[in-house]
């Protein structure tokens, strides 16, 4: 059983439970990222994770969605508009139960699935493990501009694990992806788990190294949080230069929040009531 697919379906039904309270007009309203809504973030994970499953179980029709995709990026690069008009307008509680559904059967099949099996993806191929990782990853990274909105802080498990690796093999990447020389020496990097156990990678380093809780080092490497926003202790120039625009996302380079831009909010802008 492939425990990467079990955590991408966990996760995300912790973010369906979540939101399964709100009322249809809860999910117009904007995050702090980009000022998508509720309705712009679960259209994304769930068009994506259709592309992903297809990817595994339906090559022709992964191939044709993602031509769809590619020809309308051509004529409107907003993506937000795009997947709108992909998943036709899908919206609100709708969306909600479409996602979910959907995402508890994907879990279930992909945790049948060989591993290592090579999947087309925009770009290079991906093993089944490296792409419901990335999935996990999406849904855990978009779920905090959820979170934040709701003024929820969020409790996290070992799952994240998977992120935390994400993280740590995209070093080079992220120099790379910005045209930048890769530094010689990796960081140290030593992890608090959510449950406290202590991961590690790379040569231990006194004075290049990066320490402290493991979901603040996921939330820098996916540009949830600014690293001035966590409790990270980063020592060295090179670990230094890595946390200002850590990425272990695919596209092009990305900038991190400014600090203090992406929060817990202290207040939910919901109405208490905001029950069915």
């Amino acid at each position: 059983m492939l425990q990467e697919a079990i955590d991408f379906r966990d996760e995300s039904t912790a973010l369906f439970d979540l939101l399964e309270p709100l009322t249809e007009q809860d999910f117009d309203t904007p995050t702090q990222f980009k000022q998508w809504t509720l309705n712009d973030i679960l259209a994304h994970l769930h068009f994506f994770n259709l592309l992903a499953d297809h990817s595994l179980r339906d090559k022709p029709e992964f191939e044709r969605i993602s031509a769809e995709l590619q020809a309308a990026r051509v004529e409107n690069d907003d993506l937000v508009a795009v997947t709108d008009g992909l998943l036709e307008g899908l919206k609100g509680r709708a969306l909600l139960a479409k996602w979910h559904a959907y995402f508890v059967a994907m879990g279930e099949a992909w945790s049948q699935a060989d591993p290592k099996q090579r999947l087309t993806w925009f770009g290079p191929t991906m093993s089944v493990r490296s792409s419901i990782s990335a999935r996990l990853m999406e849904t855990w990274a978009h779920g905090q501009a959820i979170y934040d909105l709701m003024g929820v802080d969020r409790v996290d498990k070992d799952r994240i694990k998977s992120i935390a690796v994400m993280g740590v093999n995209t070093f080079g990447w992220s120099f790379m992806n910005r045209k930048l020389d890769v530094p010689a020496d990796p960081p140290h990097v030593r992890l608090t788990a959510p449950s406290g156990q202590i991961w590690k990678w790379n040569a231990d380093s006194d004075s290049n190294r990066i320490s402290g809780a493991a979901v603040d080092f996921c939330q820098v490497v996916t540009q949830v949080r600014n690293i001035a926003d966590t409790r990270l202790v980063v020592v060295g120039d090179a670990a230094a230069r890595w946390m200002s625009f850590a990425q272990c996302f695919a596209g092009p380079p990305r900038d991190p929040p400014a600090p203090g831009m992406r929060v817990l909010r202290s207040a939910t802008p919901f109405r208490s009531s905001a029950r069915r």
